[in-house]
């Protein structure tokens, strides 16, 4: 009982200093929708190469880099320059549980900070298996 609570207790301090608010947070399902829908998001996948290359990722997305190391951020920034800032981008990485994700929160700062305004986080609570590609969600295998 008291490791749960610990547990409950450091989430709730990460979710505390995480970057975005709450309405930049999106459900894997709103997402999906979107993409059924054919509207064209930008979305870019932040976490490790190795993942993308070697397995399933949400359909349409293109590799950003690792953004937990400055070249997976070089790589983001030249990635998404040329792209209006108002743009609406999704980011997601699914490596391991959101709350200890390496990768999306150095993304979004990034993204921010470059003045993206509509910068939407991909909740992957899991990891990208459980919570999009065991639910069935739109998703693709490198053709590289």
């Amino acid at each position: 009982m008291k490791l749960s609570l610990l547990f409950i207790t450091l989430g709730l301090f990460a979710a505390s200093q995480d970057p975005w608010n709450e309405r930049e947070i999106v459900q894997p399902k709103i997402l999906a929708d979107q993409i059924i829908a054919k509207s064209q998001p930008a979305i870019f996948y932040v976490g490790f190469p190795t993942l993308y290359r070697n397995g399933s990722h949400i359909a349409s997305a293109t590799l950003a880099g690792p953004c937990s190391k400055p070249e997976g951020l070089d790589a983001l920034k030249k990635t998404v320059a040329e792209l209006p800032r108002g743009k609406e981008i999704f980011i997601y990485c699914g490596c391991c549980p959101f709350v200890k994700c390496p990768n999306i929160r150095p993304a979004y700062s990034a993204l921010h900070d470059m003045g993206f305004s509509s910068v939407k986080v991909v909740m992957l609570e899991t990891n990208l298996h459980t919570d999009w590609i065991e639910k069935g969600y739109p998703s693709e295998k490198a053709t590289q």
